[in-house]
């Protein structure tokens, strides 16, 4: 797909080089997709993402927001006080991209039982894996 087509077309994710690839990563990342899930209830200030997205680092919260601020699924607020208080907001857009990646995380909570059966049956439970 031509670079000027991008406003204008539907992507094509089977392509190599259609830039939707470059969402999909970042729609497929698990940090992402947390951090999706934990603003769908409403804004929420940096310190409040990194306790509720469990393992996430500061480094890491800041990168998945400044990508997905990028992306047009995350607004940023910056208030100039002091101390700087930040908060982050699902835009329209984003709030229909959380509840998509919110109804694969709920069938993967409740198939999580079926699917550990399968590790028992490889002998296996995945350590990690990226």
């Amino acid at each position: 797909m031509a670079r000027k087509d991008w406003k204008t077309r539907r992507g094509n994710l089977m392509a190599e080089a259609c830039p939707s690839r470059l969402v999909l990563k970042r729609m497929t990342n698990r940090w992402a997709i947390l951090v999706l899930i934990a603003l769908q209830p409403g804004t929420r200030r940096f310190s409040d993402l990194r306790r509720t997205v469990g393992g996430i680092s500061e480094r890491m919260l800041s990168q998945t927001l400044q990508g997905l601020e990028r992306d047009g699924l995350v607004e940023r607020k910056a208030y100039q006080i002091v101390p700087p208080h930040v908060e982050y907001t699902l835009t329209e857009l984003g709030n229909e991209a959380a509840s998509q990646v919110r109804a694969l995380a709920d069938w993967i909570e409740t198939s999580l039982p079926v699917i550990a059966k399968h590790w028992e049956l490889h002998g296996t439970m995945p350590q990690g894996e990226d």
